[in-house]
């Protein structure tokens, strides 16, 4: 259940050093073909980290063979010297692998504004190509590289979905096609077209245009609709590649639906591993007029602190909703606040903008998942946000985190 599930990929991930607790901390992803279709969507972050610039050059002809990527080290706001080390590490790659440096994509993450320690990454790669010919590389080498890229996560993220082909007569007579994946990310969660570090992988016999499209259509309605902590990261970058191993060619529309069910599984562990986090919460807007409307307020909500800290303390505070709903502006979200309605975990808090039933009925510590549907009346468009409660952890965490 990695990114080396589908057939024609392996990866690695090793402990080079960038890490004082020497965990891993750098992963290869190796596409064999035969095709080595790629596509990515980056941070829309207008400070990018160095792998952002050079990966989205990279990636523009549709094409890559490999992807690089360490924790430890965001390699971001480390000026020309920085964009000089992401170079050198595509170009090490790419003569260890016996490739172009520009098919090599780059991914790093950990703190802002330090320069990666070339010495250790560049050893690390070597290691990590080293390891790529285990045999058992296939295998716990994927499970390897997503441990690698973790930084606060407590736990890897990853996911294999199979479907069988729609057209069996395949060339080599294979029957299935797949896609796996990895994800990273438990803070700085609020994506524009990403979160944090993911790399996806598919057998499928696909073009750019198709895979482009259909990670972006996926990465839309997923991964860009986690919003942890209403911080964007400098270095978010969602990829896919596709190696064409299994022979079943699939059409956009198929390809979407099942890369966004394997993006919809990475989306809820990130939110699940959430530091310090003790409430899963989805916020699903109903009756908008349009999905923009539903998705701009369903953000208000979840990226509202009060509502936040009301939910970790089991706190079904409907007022601090309604009022994050008002936030949102008129041309952004038509609806009559009057007609409100507010559903917290079944209970129906708020109606006709008003005392719904009585708010003790809603039990917020019987279970992690919190579900909240904000009815505006307003259209017949939806948009669901996944978030979590905001802590004592969080706030301890990320006070300490560079220190």
């Amino acid at each position: 259940m990695t990114v080396t599930s589908p057939r024609g990929f392996r990866a690695s991930g090793v402990a080079a050093g960038l890490k004082s607790t020497g965990a891993k901390d750098v992963a290869l992803v190796v596409n064999d073909g035969p095709l080595d279709v790629a596509a990515a969507v980056f941070t829309s972050n207008r400070v990018f980290a160095a792998p952002v610039a050079w990966s989205r050059q990279a990636v523009s002809d549709g094409r890559a063979s490999a992807v690089v990527l360490n924790s430890g080290g965001a390699n971001a706001c480390t000026g020309t010297e920085g964009f000089a080390d992401t170079h050198r590490t595509a170009e090490h790659v790419a003569d260890t692998l016996s490739t172009s440096a520009g098919d090599v994509l780059v991914c790093s993450t950990g703190l802002i504004g330090l320069r990666l320690p070339m010495t250790e990454l560049l050893a690390g790669v070597d290691a990590a190509a080293s390891a790529l010919d285990d045999p058992s590389s296939a295998t716990r080498g994927g499970e390897d590289a997503a441990l690698a890229i973790m930084t606060t996560d407590t736990v890897a993220k990853t996911v294999h979905v199979e479907r069988e082909a729609s057209d069996p007569a395949s060339p080599d007579g294979a029957t299935t096609w797949s896609v796996g994946g990895m994800a990273k990310g438990a803070g700085m969660l609020a994506p524009g077209l990403a979160t944090m570090l993911c790399v996806l992988t598919t057998d499928a016999v696909v073009d750019a245009t198709a895979a482009g499209a259909a990670l972006r259509a996926a990465t839309r309605t997923t991964l860009d609709r986690v919003d942890s902590d209403g911080c964007m990261s400098t270095n978010d970058t969602v990829i896919l590649l596709a190696s064409g191993a299994s022979g079943v060619a699939v059409g956009t529309e198929e390809l979407t639906g099942v890369l966004t069910e394997a993006c919809g599984s990475l989306a809820r562990q990130l939110v699940a591993d959430a530091e310090g986090a003790s409430h899963d919460v989805a916020v699903t807007v109903v009756g908008a007029s349009s999905e923009d409307a539903a998705v701009a307020v369903a953000r208000a909500v979840t990226r509202s602190n009060l509502f936040k800290a009301a939910i970790f303390g089991n706190d079904p505070n409907w007022g601090r909703i309604v009022s994050a709903v008002g936030t949102v502006p008129e041309d952004v979200a038509p609806y009559d606040a009057l007609a409100l309605d507010v559903t917290v975990n079944g209970v129906q808090v708020c109606r006709a903008g008003g005392v719904g039933e009585p708010r003790e009925l809603v039990d917020l510590a019987a279970a992690r998942e919190v579900l909240v549907e904000i009815d505006l009346h307003a259209g017949s468009a939806t948009a669901t946000v996944w978030t979590n409660d905001l802590t004592h952890d969080y706030v301890h965490e990320n006070s300490a985190y560079s220190s």
